[in-house]
């Protein structure tokens, strides 16, 4: 028996964006575009009487913004949304409070050349629906803003070199928000890989920074890596884990991509493994894929203790799930209780620090 095609509703203005991603979406065996529309108020029908699996969703639209649909579609009809966004700093800032609001993932559109830019684009884009529609939709949640914060989770005293070392694909930007808004300003330094294009690694960061006790930036190639601080790297590069005589520094790189990522979470892992050994934490969250499963074996033979997040509260268990597949995870933990186990385990380091 044939498996049933995902079904796919494209709504954007422009004609040419809708006829493109109609021929990739449709030049996939497993998936079809069931109709297309203008605008948002077009789709709301389309929706009704189609039910497609998945919604792609310019964020930029004429009689009503993509945003403020997407707050009305995820309170009211909860379902998968992938983004269509512009690379422009507006557009990455309009898609992280998109995200935020329960969109799955997003796509960009090229700035030149869009006919044979998204052409090029045609394997992520199906890899996305794919994983979109397979996701965990959740409905929306109240603006971070209004949000009450955590509560501050206590640092043991440990030495500067203990590291938190992260990865994330698919719904990660919202589990990895989760994961550093309790931690305290004097927590251990957290690098990470997020898989995001370049451009938009900033606007996260910066998001991040305005909501976290610890400071949350861009990784910088060279710089020092410092307790209280989360290094995420940029959406061009991979980041690496060095060592400059006694100090950790963040290393970048132009390599070619891991797993087709630039930035990778294997390259991370691997590094980690290398330089970080026994005094890293590895934690792998929600994402599609296997990138990281290798690297977090290799982190775990060179004495790291490795967390990933669970089933139930991933958008996709995707990389956990290939993770501890491959023998590489201690412990497989909740979303909301993975920042608080991470604590625990740094604790008990501190507690084999004072018996020493």
């Amino acid at each position: 028996m044939t498996a049933a095609k995902i079904k796919v509703l494209c709504v954007d203005d422009s004609a040419l964006i809708r006829s493109l991603m109609t021929e990739i979406i449709n030049s996939q065996p497993d998936m079809e575009v069931v109709g297309t529309a203008p605008d948002p108020l077009v789709a709301r029908d389309l929706i009704k009487r189609l039910n497609p699996d998945v919604l792609t969703l310019d964020v930029e639209m004429p009689r009503m913004d993509g945003l403020d649909f997407l707050e009305r579609l995820m309170r009211l009809r909860p379902m998968s949304v992938l983004m269509v966004s512009s690379l422009t700093e507006r557009g990455s800032e309009i898609t992280m409070r998109a995200l935020e609001l329960g969109a799955v993932d997003f796509v960009t559109k090229p700035k030149l050349g869009i006919r044979d830019g998204l052409l090029e684009y045609t394997d992520t884009i199906a890899d996305k629906l794919r994983a979109a529609s397979r996701a965990r939709v959740r409905a929306a949640t109240q603006p971070t803003d209004s949000v009450a914060p955590p509560p501050i989770l206590r640092s043991p005293l440990l030495s500067t070199e203990k590291l938190i070392i992260l990865g994330a694909s698919t719904g990660g930007t919202e589990a990895i928000k989760e994961f550093l808004m309790p931690l305290p300003p004097d927590s251990p330094a957290v690098m990470i890989v997020q898989h995001m294009p370049a451009g938009f690694t900033r606007s996260f960061a910066q998001r991040l920074d305005g909501l976290c006790r610890i400071t949350v930036k861009e990784a910088v190639h060279g710089e020092r890596v410092l307790p209280g601080h989360a290094y995420i790297a940029p959406g061009d590069s991979h980041l690496r884990l060095a060592r400059s005589g006694a100090n950790y520094v963040a290393h970048l790189s132009q390599e070619a991509p891991v797993n087709r990522h630039r930035p990778s979470v294997d390259v991370l892992f691997d590094s980690a493994a290398e330089h970080g050994g026994k005094n890293v934490i590895g934690v792998i969250l929600t994402g599609m894929g296997k990138d990281g499963a290798r690297g977090m074996l290799r982190m775990r033979e060179a004495g790291a203790y490795n967390l990933a997040q669970d089933e139930h509260t991933c958008i996709v268990f995707g990389m956990p799930k290939e993770a501890i597949a491959a023998g590489g995870v201690h412990e497989v933990v909740p979303l909301p209780a993975m920042t608080q186990r991470v604590m625990a385990r740094l604790a008990t380091y501190g507690t084999r620090a004072q018996r020493v």
